[in-house]
């Protein structure tokens, strides 16, 4: 095999998108100037992607093609493609890295890829994460409080880009050597923010509000959500999935669990929502609304969605097609 060929998928968004930067790094120092492309195969042809590779590039010495969504990279003739390309004569000049949230792609590609050059990149255990985060605060100059690390991890996305762009808001607010406390913590990620998965579940899970009214300013969170940068339905669910899996475990061993008063509170108010039984019910409804999201495109998922917080809110964990509804 003559081409570079890379492929980096997973749901650990930072670390993999780390190993992009470094192939590119590496092949920008090779070869000076260089085109960059990205494509998601849901909305650019693979023939267009391959039509680039093979025709190089006039102005510049190099080509480098990330192509997003590698999981859908399934048909006959699209794989025939990549594997006469990969096997034709080269000068090393482009290089071409898939992407992929999934933990598998279809076998036929993954054995295309030369083994050294892929890797999955997994959720990190919770083990490893107070170690990564208090590691990321000390390279920049600062100290993080253990009860402060195990709030944020609480507060933000289980993935290390998530991470160092919420906690960059740190190195801005406060001064070298500052030790970050649970009440830095409370104040600088819980005002201010952009709406995410996060907020959404402290929207949903207000017990003084009607089931009618929590899902209509849902829906609103999920819309300025879809509008942003962060507007990834598998990163939505995953937070929301985060935050049922924690009620589950208040439902099982109470505020003792809970590090903060401000994740008590939090999950106080939603127990008086949701029972240990219907907060599994949902956790079933993520899953599923997920396998059917990235098994039918981005074309429903907006609806998806939408059908999902009523399923959550309005129905607490009942599937629309199976039970009445309290919007009390």
């Amino acid at each position: 095999m003559n081409r570079q060929v890379y492929l980096y998928n997973g749901p650990e968004f930072g670390e993999r998108d780390d190993a992009v930067a470094a192939v590119k790094d590496s092949f920008k120092k090779k070869f000076g100037a260089v085109d960059e492309h990205s494509f998601y195969l849901q909305e650019t042809p693979f023939s267009q992607i391959m039509t680039i590779l093979q025709s190089g590039t006039l102005f510049s010495d190099g080509v480098c093609v990330v192509c997003k969504n590698a999981e859908l990279l399934k048909k006959k003739d699209e794989l025939s493609m990549l594997s006469d390309w990969l096997g034709s004569e080269s000068d090393d000049k482009a290089v071409l890295i898939f992407v992929s949230d999934e933990i598998s792609v279809d076998a036929k590609l993954d054995k295309l890829i030369p083994p050294a050059n892929k890797k999955k990149f997994y959720e990190k255990f919770d083990s490893d994460k107070i170690p990564w985060l208090t590691g990321f605060f000390r390279k920049n100059g600062y100290q993080i409080k253990n009860d402060a690390a195990e709030l944020v991890l609480d507060l933000i996305e289980n993935n290390t880009q998530a991470l160092k762009t919420e906690c960059s808001r740190f190195f801005v607010l406060f001064p070298k050597e500052h030790q970050i406390t649970v009440e830095d913590v409370e104040k600088v990620l819980t005002h201010s923010r952009e709406e995410n998965a996060f907020t959404l579940f402290n929207q949903i899970a207000e017990p003084t509000l009607a089931g009618n009214v929590r899902f209509e300013k849902a829906l609103a969170i999920l819309q300025s959500i879809r509008l942003s940068k962060e507007n990834s339905s598998v990163m939505i669910i995953a937070g929301l999935a985060s935050c049922f899996r924690k009620l589950i475990l208040w439902h099982e061993s109470g505020e003792a669990a809970f590090p903060s008063r401000l994740m008590q509170n939090q999950y106080r108010k939603a127990a008086r929502i949701w029972t240990k039984g219907q907060s599994s019910a949902i956790l079933a409804l993520l899953a599923s609304t997920d396998m059917e999201i990235r098994s039918g495109g981005s074309a429903m998922e907006d609806i998806l969605l939408s059908k999902l917080l009523f399923e959550i809110v309005v129905k607490k964990g009942a599937s629309m097609e199976t039970a009445q509804y309290d919007v009390n």
